[in-house]
């Protein structure tokens, strides 16, 4: 029988193996005078459980049970941009700026209609 505990175990090994700094930061390329490096934002989340329901078939105490466990897990690896080294600076370009603005804008737009519909709708 696997135990909880085990199970966490197994899950909290399997993380600690993955984790690592070059998930974050990739392998660093060199062109044309510039050093570029990948950054990638990780999510790790897993959990696991487990349980037992005693076996009361009939009036026999023979003490047999039924159990069960699992657990699982999963990573996100998200692009978010790269780090430029050049003779003159280092500087961070983020990807997916111009997404976020216009989602920033597209929900104020859309707090900005329902709060005059309602408004128009005390008068």
């Amino acid at each position: 029988m696997v135990s909880v505990p085990d199970i966490f175990r197994k899950l909290t090994e399997r993380l600690e193996t993955s984790a690592s700094v070059k998930m974050v930061y990739g392998e660093p390329v060199s062109i044309e005078g510039k050093t570029i490096i990948p950054v990638a934002r990780v999510r790790y989340g897993f959990g696991a459980g487990g349980g037992f329901v005693s076996n009361v078939r009939d009036n026999s105490d023979s003490g047999a049970e039924d159990s069960g466990g699992g657990g699982g897990g999963g990573i996100e690896v998200t692009p978010v941009g790269i780090i430029e080294i050049t003779a003159g600076e280092t500087r961070f370009i983020p990807f997916g700026e111009r997404r976020r603005i216009v989602r920033v804008l597209v929900i104020g737009t859309l707090i900005a209609l329902f709060l005059l519909r309602r408004r128009k709708r005390r008068k």
